[in-house]
């Protein structure tokens, strides 16, 4: 579908950007005197309104709703069209593998495949398929929670170019990598340097060789998802406007800020303001380039990839003023969050905090975090707490690992990474941590060698300056060596537990904790046995791993001792700001961005080797368990039926509040009793070969067995946490999937009951397509993620609201009741319409469409659906 014409109504707008000049812009300003008060985010989505006003997807009447921002903001609707979308390769899969797929029903209804394609740049970034299979504490290769048979994935083999000693002529100053050196907990072998990470000296500034755990994770990532990352150059070469940008070479939100922003866009001599949507949460980070980044779902995303505008609620743009200073403790992130509460602050009642120990939005303040933690053993199972019996809150588990004793216990630490992400890829904060260890080390501070520890930077930028200012050397002696570039820890993909932690852990029934500079840390994420996650700043990260717990004060307990046996405290070997800063200063340089982007340009070895077929329908291999033809468009007929009535449906799960999308559709590891793995099973792969949920989302048969597949379900038909449900007609408990499968053979429709804020947490398309691949036809809720809503009506779901002040609960629903709805001809906006169950009882619910688009996409049983027709 092309892309909107230039505003027909507003062509009188159209100026030169010089007397000497063919280009040309949308002079806004001048609308008249309300333009001057907009502010600089309101005038970027003035602009593309004006630019893409074609009196159809983009009216005048939304235009002036803009125009009249300071009345109508967080009151209406309206349509933005964003000059670029980024992609994650998670979220990107089945994206683009849905392109693929409606090619075909394109063609199936005579239409012309090759008209199919993104009326936008799109760009991908493959960032979320590596695995932490080589780490530091864990150099041997083992199986991790992704699984993945590296037999399969191709031998470990040395590069093409072989590595090269850079020695530093004797001087004796250096204390960089420029040899072999000893610079872990382990003594760490360096083979030849990956592309796109310029790493010096930090003394005489020569290439030195990478970590050869970044290069085995990197070699095994390839092999790993050879299928995929060849489906991913197909789309390259086929569809227009997308570009992928390789496995290695950073993550999504810090390339973007690097290399992808824009800032001004030219087509056809016409220039406008840069703009993006994304599926990865953190696109909001461009921002601070002054390009207005919104985040959005997978099936949003897909709508402006094709010609179509995203809807949102006309924003409210909120000032902060900020007074005072903050304490040499407080990071750049405590100050965001902290603005994130008030818009009016003083920096001197700024905080250091952490977020957990189940989400990210429950704050702990530093200083707190001990009595917190006892709190939460205390409390009830629920979003903080684990109910630990008193008699056993203090039980130690002794372990004998690489020949010494350890002990574990409530609030150990097992699980630490450093993650250049969002608010983290803060130079200062990233240096933070490194001088912070450089400190520690030379205090004589070391960290236990069964924590599994990591580095993951957002870029090669971040491996530069951590290099270039000397500390790298230092975080890799505490184990912080870097392991790739990508989202590892965050997305599950964290390197295994030793089998002596694991079975302490089950012995003692302890609660122990990971604590990583991420943004995600629901329960069960990072690893099934770690009960409870924090989410800190680089240099927190460091002095938790030091610490070996977070049951710590920090105010009145040591990290540990000096060889002297001298305490030593946090206090003692934290960097002071201007220090930070100085370093940061003559460190962080303009040279090195204009490094990565040459080098990005010029591609990556193993990417550019890679074979990938060119044909306009994608020759879709039948024995494939990644990339499958989905089958969204089975039953695709030229025109959409009338709506059908949903009739004697059962309850598929009783849920009850802050289900988020991970617990709908995991990312993470598939477990080897799952459906999904029985699927994988039964096509000849061991569990070592089975990856991750997120690798397999171009999947649809193993997508749809993941769904509701996550530990930490709840479902009240259960009674506790398990991805299961009963079969009303047999009464039998089964995997979510087999249940739904039955419902279907029988001809069962289903929906599902939920509390509020159903579909909480990351952006997630198979949240929605999951569910409507097992037969859901409506889900019931008190409320919404309004991304997850617009998802579900866009896969043709239908999202019922419980009336203001109404519940399962109030109106006396068991959920074993069958429901029967019907929907008139004429559907609009927030209509009340009556559900009748089987009991007899009739009550009232929301048909919670914001607007006709809306009505229109969910008549033609979704998103796909409809562009397919308008293709056809």
């Amino acid at each position: 579908m092309d892309a909107p014409k230039a505003g027909y109504a507003f062509e009188y707008l159209i100026e030169t950007l010089n007397d000497s000049s063919h280009k040309k812009f949308f002079d806004v300003s001048k609308l008249g005197t309300k333009y001057d008060v907009l502010p600089y985010s309101i005038r970027v989505l003035l602009e593309a309104a004006v630019r893409n006003c074609d009196g159809f997807l983009m009216k005048k009447e939304d235009v002036m709703n803009i125009l009249d921002w300071k009345t109508k903001q967080s009151n209406v609707e309206v349509p933005f069209f964003p000059a670029r979308v980024l992609l994650q390769d998670f979220t990107g899969i089945p994206a683009m593998v849905d392109f693929a797929a409606m090619r075909e029903a394109v063609k199936t209804l005579g239409g012309d495949p090759e008209k199919v394609h993104p009326a936008c740049p799109t760009d991908l970034t493959v960032d979320h398929s590596l695995q932490i299979d080589f780490s530091k504490c864990a150099i041997q290769n083992a199986p991790n929670p992704g699984g993945g048979d590296l037999q399969k994935a191709g031998k470990l083999s040395p590069l093409k170019v072989q590595p090269k000693k850079l020695p530093c002529r004797g001087q004796t100053t250096c204390r960089g990598s420029c040899d072999s050196g000893e610079l872990g907990r382990n003594s760490g072998t360096f083979s030849s340097q990956i592309e796109n990470t310029p790493i010096l000296c930090p003394f005489h500034l020569q290439p030195v060789p990478e970590p050869e755990t970044v290069l085995k994770n990197q070699e095994v990532e390839f092999g790993r998802n050879r299928e995929r990352l060849q489906f991913f150059k197909w789309s390259s070469r086929v569809f227009k406007n997308v570009a992928v940008i390789p496995p290695g070479t950073g993550m999504a939100h810090q390339i973007n800020l690097e290399y992808l922003s824009r800032v001004v866009f030219e087509e056809k001599d016409l220039l406008f303001p840069d703009s993006v949507v994304g599926t990865d949460s953190h696109i909001t980070m461009v921002n601070g380039l002054g390009i207005l980044g919104w985040g959005v779902g997978g099936i949003e995303t897909e709508a402006v990839m094709l010609g179509l505008p995203v809807s949102l609620t006309l924003p409210e743009v909120v000032g902060c003023e900020l007074t005072g200073s903050s304490n040499p403790f407080v990071t750049s992130i405590d100050v965001v969050l902290g603005i994130t509460k008030v818009i009016q602050i003083n920096l001197n009642s700024i905080v250091p905090s952490v977020s957990g120990p189940k989400r990210p939005q429950d704050r702990v303040a530093v200083t707190d975090m001990k009595s917190d933690f006892q709190a939460c053993l205390n409390e009830k199972v629920g979003f903080k707490g684990f109910q630990i019996a008193a008699e056993k809150q203090k039980d130690i588990v002794s372990i004998h690992y690489e020949g010494s004793e350890y002990k574990l216990s409530h609030g150990s630490v097992v699980i630490a990474a450093v993650i250049s992400c969002t608010n983290n890829c803060n130079p200062s904060v990233m240096l933070a941590a490194g001088l912070l260890a450089k400190k520690a080390v030379e205090a004589g501070l070391r960290v236990k060698p069964y924590i599994r520890t990591s580095l993951s930077p957002g870029s090669g930028m971040v491996t530069h300056y951590l290099s270039s200012s000397g500390v790298l050397p230092y975080l890799s002696k505490l184990g912080f060596e870097i392991v790739g570039y990508g989202c590892s820890i965050c997305v599950g993909n964290t390197a295994p537990l030793s089998d002596a932690v694991l079975n302490a852990v089950k012995q003692g029934d302890l609660v122990t904790c990971g604590i990583l500079s991420g943004n995600k840390n629901f329960e069960g994420r990072l690893c099934d046995c770690v009960r409870a996650n924090y989410l800190a700043s680089p240099p927190l990260v460091v002095a938790y791993a030091i610490a070996g717990t977070v049951n710590i004060d920090f105010q009145t307990e040591p990290l540990g001792t000096d060889p002297t046996g001298k305490n030593i405290y946090l206090h003692d070997i934290w960097p002071s700001r201007e220090e930070v800063h100085r370093v940061e200063e003559e460190h962080v340089i303009l040279s090195m961005f204009k490094a990565l982007k040459d080098k990005i340009e010029m591609g990556n070895k193993r990417w550019n080797s890679l074979e990938a077929p060119d044909s306009v329908l994608f020759p879709w291999d039948l024995k494939s368990t990644y990339i499958r033809c989905p089958s969204f468009f089975d039953k695709l007929t030229k025109e959409p039926i009338a709506l059908q009535a949903i009739e004697n449906a059962h309850v598929l799960l009783y849920l009850g509040d802050s289900v988020t999308t991970d617990h709908i559709s995991p990312a993470g590891s598939i477990a080897r009793n799952s459906a999904a793995a029985k699927y994988l099973t039964n096509r000849g792969l061991t569990p070592r070969e089975f990856n991750s949920y997120g690798a397999r989302r171009g999947n649809d048969a193993v997508m749809t067995r993941g769904t509701f597949a996550n530990i930490k379900l709840f479902n009240k038909f259960i009674g506790k946490p398990a991805p299961k449900t009963i079969h009303f007609p047999s009464g039998q408990t089964l995997d979510v999937f087999e249940a739904a499968e039955l419902y279907q053979k029988e001809g069962i429709p289903l929906i599902i009951l939920a509390g509020k804020k159903y579909g909480s947490g990351n952006s997630r398309d198979w949240a929605a397509k999951g569910p409507y691949l097992l037969g859901v036809k409506a889900v019931l809720a008190e409320s919404y993620e309004k991304i997850h809503k617009d998802h579900l009506i866009g896969i043709g779901i239908a999202p019922l609201q419980f009336l203001p002040g109404e519940n399962a609960d109030s109106l006396g629903l068991s959920g074993r009741e069958t429901f029967s709805l019907t929907f008139p001809e004429e559907l609009s906006p927030g209509i009340t319409l009556n559900i009748q169950t089987s009991t007899g009882k009739v009550f009232s619910v929301i048909a919670s469409f914001e607007d006709d688009v809306e009505i229109t996409l969910y008549k033609h049983g979704g998103l796909l659906n409809f562009v397919a027709r308008k293709f056809s």
